[in-house]
């Protein structure tokens, strides 16, 4: 019977999903239409704090009846991640090499007229069933395990807000139109808001019923995987931006993420997936069918079925559909030998061939990108230099490994949302900033997940060397070899899930945005040709682009990639000879730090005088 409810709930959810991508209109006061397929169509949405929700449904119906009050909770899932961006919310970041540079680090390309994201119909959607969820024909049980699902929600929106904007209004209520002191009133500290996110996560935690899900609906233990995540950003922007004058105050939040990942790894059901092997185990938790909930804590699901599926496979491969993504050179130079020594301590790593620096390294990297060795349909599937990568690390951690997926949106597999992975490296770090991490602490996080991926080395004990290249290359400023070492495996571990941009703001290294090199394989030479996998056929030849072309003939199938030249294309190599990619295209980080938050939109400014903006903007 459980199983048949939590079908129908998943069914109503994709169902309800699907729909919001299809039904769009038009209509000055409506940001959404929401069919909710479990009963009469609720509609609840606005673009304004004040505006009234509207209900075809009467109001017994929805707070009257445990099944409306599921209904209305499903549209809070909106606010998550959908098919559509949860494979490529990592689109901005210092690693990834793309064809065509966001308007935030461009000079002069973002500003507070073209900002956005000031928008408040999600969260008096939630407001309105707090407040009326207050019928007693439902069990103050049932009742209050929903409005644990709504503060979850809640805690989720304004984390986003304070990561985006900072100080916000802080509203627990839908607001009347008449209140003109909140509606028109100034921005409530960071300090504020933080508090009553934590508290919602609290509140989340210690009333929904669920303990496990099939890993599309939320339980009490995303809740505490949520207020590590929550926590551990607000601390460290504390400690890492003294501008705020709040540094006094970052240990209390990195204590909120040490004892809820405690809670959660003492007493939910969550643990490391390592069922397909150290070659294999963290890649499949993004590309099976279903979520694989022993790791997996919260996912975007997918069903051919419903025509709920996803273009991931479409925008990592595609020439012309996705930015071309490509990870860089020193990024992948962070991924650790198998024996846990750093890979730049190989002599003469500088000019390894890229068949030669793929080998004995964390598996990880071969999970990550593509390496020798890789197929797809059982054919090899090298670096695709043709129609695709511009450094030769191509990513293929959500792509399924049939081309017939790649030109549409066929993707059913299943996108992780939140991991086991993440808490245990949200400990590590909270532990590490506060000075208590121990042997028995580092075994369990850092250790684990590197025995996951196979690395034998270093995994019962604390490190006490820096790495000199990853302290001068990521973070100069950081001399703690414990520190780096975690801020290298949250790196690697979760590298392209999402939390790449956010972690260089909260860390203030928002220069790796504009500095890191964009720089790819070693080519030893122009008009070589090279078999990047060494299976017997030659995939590229590089060539100076001032040329009318390779002066070797080309077999069939090899891609021929020109080198500087007068063309559009940015392809060019550093002193060293490695490929590079858009040097000639400047990307922006101001020295005042404006960017570490973004704008106020100047159309909200202008509503309400009261609204100050944002340094810098």
């Amino acid at each position: 019977m459980c199983k048949e409810i939590a079908s129908e709930k998943r069914k109503s959810w994709s169902l309800f999903r699907a729909d919001t991508g299809r039904s769009k209109f038009i209509c000055k006061k409506m940001k959404k239409k929401w069919i909710l397929l479990a009963m009469a169509a609720i509609v609840f949405s606005s673009c304004e704090l004040n505006e009234t929700p509207k209900a075809t449904a009467t109001e017994e119906d929805i707070f009257g009846t445990e099944s409306g009050l599921a209904t209305y909770s499903y549209s809070f899932y909106e606010m998550l991640p959908d098919a559509g961006s949860a494979y490529n919310m990592d689109a901005m970041a210092d690693y990834g090499a793309v064809n065509n540079l966001n308007s935030f680090i461009r000079e002069g390309g973002y500003s507070a007229e073209t900002s956005d994201g000031w928008s408040w119909g999600n969260l008096r959607n939630i407001n309105y069933f707090i407040e009326h969820c207050n019928d007693p024909n439902v069990s103050e049980a049932v009742r209050n395990n929903y409005l644990g699902i709504a503060r979850f929600f809640r805690a989720y929106f304004y984390l986003d807000k304070v990561i985006r904007f900072g100080d916000v209004p802080w509203v627990d209520h839908a607001l009347d139109i008449d209140e003109d002191a909140i509606l028109y009133g100034a921005r409530d500290s960071r300090t504020v808001v933080m508090n009553h996110v934590m508290e919602d996560l609290d509140f989340a935690f210690q009333n929904i019923s669920s303990t496990s899900s099939d890993g599309t609906l939320i339980t009490k233990w995303t809740a505490l995987g949520l207020k590590t995540r929550a926590a551990l950003f607000e601390a460290s922007f504390r400690k890492y931006h003294p501008e705020l004058g709040l540094q006094e105050s970052a240990n209390n939040f990195y204590q909120h993420v040490v004892d809820a990942a405690t809670e959660l790894m003492e007493q939910g059901p969550h643990s490391l997936y390592t069922g397909a092997g150290v070659e294999a185990s963290q890649r499949t938790l993004f590309i099976s069918d279903a979520p694989v909930t022993q790791e997996v804590m919260l996912a975007v699901g997918m069903s051919s079925n419903l025509a709920v599926m996803s273009s991931a496979n479409w925008w990592w491969t595609s020439a012309t559909y996705g930015p071309r993504y490509s990870l860089v050179r020193p990024f992948i130079n962070t991924i650790l030998n198998l024996d846990g020594t750093p890979y730049t301590d190989r002599a003469g790593f500088q000019q390894e061939a890229f068949f030669d620096e793929c080998q004995n390294r964390d598996y990880r990297l071969a999970q990550l990108i593509r390496t020798p060795g890789y197929q797809r349909a059982g054919v090899a599937a090298p670096p695709n230099f043709s129609s695709h990568t511009y450094t030769g690390y191509q990513p293929i951690k959500y792509t399924l490994d049939d081309p017939y997926y790649d030109n549409g949106a066929y993707n059913i597999n299943a996108i992780p949302l939140m991991r086991y992975a993440e808490v245990l490296l949200n400990l590590a770090e909270a532990k590490a900033e506060l000075g208590t991490i121990t042997d028995a602490d580092w075994a369990q996080t850092i250790g684990a997940l590197r025995a996951r991926a196979g690395v034998t080395g270093g995994l019962n004990i604390l490190p006490t060397a820096v790495d000199r290249y990853l302290q001068q290359t990521f973070f100069p400023d950081i001399n703690n070899p414990i520190i780096l070492e975690i801020r290298r495996e949250r790196q690697v571990e979760l590298a392209l899930e999402g939390f790449r941009f956010n972690d260089l703001k909260r860390w203030k290294r928002g220069e790796l945005m504009a500095n890191l090199e964009w720089s790819g394989i070693y080519v030893p030479a122009l008009n070589v040709l090279m078999d990047l996998d060494h299976n017997g056929t030659y995939d590229v030849v590089f060539y100076d682009g001032n040329t009318g072309g390779p002066t070797v003939t080309v077999p069939p199938g090899c891609a021929r990639v020109a080198i500087g030249g007068s063309s559009t294309n940015y392809q060019t190599l550093t002193t060293n000879n490695h490929l590079e990619w858009f040097k000639t295209q400047p990307r922006t980080w101001y020295e005042d730090g404006r960017q570490y938050l973004y704008p106020i939109p100047a159309t909200a400014i202008v509503k309400n005088e009261n609204l100050s903006q944002n340094p810098g903007w």
